[in-house]
């Protein structure tokens, strides 16, 4: 019996251990706001910076724009524990009817929260406006 009580707390604290592993991502922001650009030099850029606060190597398995005007670009090799990494996104205006937008990027990881979404947002005003 008593071997049994000691199989079975060793088991539930294995448990708890293997639970609590694992890699974690902290954004220094979420969201960035271009403000006013003109449609005559539609292209912007930002870049997120994110901390790996886990314990294990994250890994960014896919990073999705919610439109083909917006390109995400991320850091590709595993970010080691106490390590940054970046994700670089673009909009691109271009052919776009000016105004505000607000586009996301949604990224796949093998953190403990698996989906994140960062946010871009911008005012695009026309050429010939003043």
């Amino acid at each position: 019996m008593k071997r049994l009580t000691l199989y079975m707390l060793m088991l539930v604290l294995s448990i708890t251990y293997a639970s609590a592993q694992g890699a974690d991502i902290k954004f220094d922001k979420t969201s960035h706001d271009f403000g006013t650009f003109s449609e005559s030099d539609p292209v912007v850029s930002c870049v997120f910076t994110f901390t790996n606060v886990g314990d294990a190597p994250l890994v960014i398995h896919q990073a999705v724009a919610s439109c083909g005007c917006t390109v995400p670009e991320y850091t590709q090799e595993p970010v080691l524990p106490g390590k940054t990494g970046t994700i670089k996104v673009t909009y691109n205006g271009t052919g776009r009817y000016p105004g505000h937008f607000k586009k996301s990027i949604t990224l796949r990881t093998n953190a403990k929260t698996e989906l994140m979404r960062l946010f871009i947002e911008g005012e695009m005003t026309a050429k010939d406006a003043k």
